[in-house]
Order: C-alpha cells, then structure tokens, then sequence
C-alpha cells in the first residue's frame, strides 16, 4: 500500500514539512507492507498557473503538459493521497490549489460531457487532509471555517471526481505549540491512513457519487 504526501509549503523548515515527514515514518514503521513518498511542490518547481494549454485539456479531456501527466502518473501509483497544507485565507495556498486545478483535469480525473454531466474517476483512491491552521479550533469552529474548508475540499473536490473521502485531521495553533505536541494527531491520522487502506475501517461514503 503506497501513501502520496504531498505538501505546498516554500519553507523546507516548516511545520508543514516536519509533520509529513513524520507521518511518512509513521507509516512505513506501523506497517511493514506500507510504503509512502512526500512531494514538495515547492521544491521542485511545480507551476500552479493555468495556462490557455491547460484550459484546451480541460476543454478536449487529453493532452496534458509533461508535468501535469508527471504529476498524474504519481497519483496513480498511489493508494492514499494526503495533502497537507498550510491554511491561507481558510482554504489551500494557492501552489496547491493550481496544482488541484491542473492534475485533477477532465479526462483523468472526471469526464464532463453536455448530454451525460459529470462522471467520476477516482473510485480507486482515497483522499486525506491535514490543514495546517495558526488558529484555535474554538475560533475555526465558532466563524464555520473548519465547516466551509471541509464542505470546499472534501465535497467539491475530492466526492466530485469520486474519491474515497479519507480524515480530515486539522492541527491547530500551529504557531503557538511545539512541532513535536503535534505527533499524537501525526500518529492518529497514519493510524487512520492505514486502517482505511487495509479495510478494517470504510472510508465515507460520497454523497454526491454513491456506490
């Protein structure tokens, strides 16, 4: 079972990078037969800008730029992706927003048609995210950003292409703590990834694609 972990954070130091490292090793050290990888975008140049050759792919479902093609092909190898993310203006930055908006294209990862609407790809796959919050959980829970980042991401992304919807696994007060107060929820969620993945543990049924 292999895990994609990808993150869209431009500072190697980062909390961001720290706790994907961690849940990577969490991974392969739980599970013998686990493996996982971590992407950083940032790192490797990965241009989120939509581009007019992006939008004739969107528009014809093929033809993806190399990198785009790259960056599916990973996916596809993959079992679980998690994407881990610091929150910017209570959603995704925006290197991992263009990288949604180009990798996860008509053709691959939906099919859009005007007489059949939309269908899912991604059955295969399950979906994980761990936002990366310098606020509270009272404050994200009392102004509903924890509700809207969920219902934006986890419905209208990942239950649209027909993913399996994995945790959602919010760190909180990511300024103010320790990196290492954070290994409780780092194990949780490597505990989680692995659960869905063997079976013993069913991920969310979509509400917009059933089974």
């Amino acid at each position: 079972m292999h895990t994609l972990i990808v993150v869209a954070h431009p500072i190697p130091g980062s909390l961001s990078h720290h706790l994907a490292k961690e849940l990577r090793d969490d991974l392969t050290r739980l599970s013998s037969g686990a493996s996982a990888e971590v992407v950083d975008l940032a790192a490797e140049g990965f241009d989120p800008r939509f581009t007019a050759r992006d939008h004739a792919a969107y528009r014809d479902g093929g033809g993806y730029p190399a990198d785009v093609i790259a960056e599916q092909a990973r996916i596809e190898r993959a079992d679980n992706l998690v994407l881990m993310f610091p929150v910017y203006w209570w959603s995704m930055p925006a290197l991992l927003k263009g990288w949604v908006d180009r990798v996860f294209s008509n053709g691959w990862a939906f099919s859009y048609g005007r007489a059949t609407g939309s269908t899912p790809m991604m059955k295969r796959l399950t979906i994980h995210l761990v936002p990366i919050a310098s606020g509270d959980a009272e404050g994200y829970a009392r102004h509903g950003y924890e509700s809207s980042l969920r219902n934006q991401i986890e419905h209208g992304i990942i239950q649209y292409c027909g993913a399996r919807l994995g945790t959602t696994t919010f760190v909180f007060d990511s300024e103010t703590r320790h990196p290492d107060s954070f290994a409780p929820l780092v194990r949780a969620t490597a505990d989680a990834v692995l659960a869905m993945g063997l079976g013993t543990v069913e991920p969310l049924q979509s509400a917009l694609f059933p089974e």
